[in-house]
């Protein structure tokens, strides 16, 4: 049961980071770097997503194109507002956007920021082990024996190398993606 509490919190961690890792983007245009965009619907605020259709006809370039002729400036707006560093262009039919080519400098910058998401997923799996071992700890006191106590830490700590190393495999094959031209 403490295993599984801990696999549990690890496995969020992952997913957290994967969320991270996918908004940074590698200079090619993906549709998940407008996932936190809201939109004014009618007065409701809704996700970029539920009120057109976004496509990449490229690497360089997105297109969105809204399900209501009347949502072109609000999405336009709401891309601009989101202060991602893109310039969306309506032509009165679809906002187009080029993604610019990413600098030298700006590169380095992001791989910066996804070593810094990894450490924090890293951070959140040191939380789940010592949660686990806390558990394991009030259990040794109450039920269960020093051996078993002993052997459950040992599996704990061997979860968490697993996904620690599975942190690093995710973040060198994002800082090779970023570092690509």
């Amino acid at each position: 049961m403490v295993l599984d509490m801990a696999k549990e919190g690890m496995n969020g961690a992952i997913e957290h980071l994967k969320k991270g890792l996918g908004k940074i983007r590698a200079g090619r245009a993906h549709a998940s770097m407008l996932d936190g965009i809201y939109v004014d619907y009618y007065g409701t605020s809704t996700p970029l997503s539920q009120v057109s259709n976004i496509n990449t006809p490229d690497g360089r370039t997105m297109s969105i194109q809204p399900w209501e002729k009347p949502m072109l400036e609000p999405i336009e707006r709401a891309i601009m507002m989101a202060n991602i560093g893109l310039n969306p262009q309506n032509n009165g039919e679809l906002i187009m956007i080029n993604i610019p080519a990413l600098t030298e400098e700006r590169r380095k910058a992001l791989v910066k920021q996804a070593r810094a998401e990894g450490e924090h997923a890293k951070v959140s799996i040191r939380n789940a082990r010592k949660e686990a071992n806390d558990e394991i700890k009030s259990l040794k006191e109450e039920t269960i024996s020093d051996d078993l106590a002993k052997d459950a830490e040992d599996q704990i700590q061997k979860l968490t190398d697993g996904y620690v190393t599975k942190i690093d495999e995710f973040m060198v094959i994002k800082e090779k993606d970023i570092m690509t031209v």
